[in-house]
């Protein structure tokens, strides 16, 4: 396992499969994600405007480098359809060394077709 990995995991969530596709396609086009995994539906719970609420929602792993961070950040709350999108940056501690590898590579600024 190596230590000291750049990799960082964002968890974004959105209110349908195909809007998490959306997100999903346009964050790994244009070389903020390296990957995400979509997972749902699962169900949120959470109070909104003074009521709590419960709703089927999709989960959104996204692998980044920390050097994409703040880009992928900036762009996932400017495309997302919720007034305050979910947004958490959690490290990664370790991993398998080509992998995290891979991943600092797809997320590299500069590369030809860098949109």
């Amino acid at each position: 396992m190596s230590g000291d990995a750049t990799t960082r995991v964002v968890l974004t969530t959105t209110d349908s499969a195909d809007e998490a596709e959306r997100l999903a396609s346009v964050l790994v086009d244009a070389r903020l994600a390296a990957c995400v995994q979509i997972a749902g539906p699962v169900r949120s719970v959470f109070r909104w405007e003074g009521a709590v609420s419960v709703e089927p929602e999709w989960q959104l792993w996204l692998k980044t480098d920390a050097a994409r961070v703040d880009d992928l950040q900036a762009r996932l709350v400017a495309e997302h359809t919720y007034d305050v999108p979910e947004v958490l940056v959690l490290p990664v501690v370790g991993g398998h060394g080509p992998y995290l590898a891979w991943v600092t590579n797809e997320t590299e600024r500069g590369i030809a077709d860098d949109r």
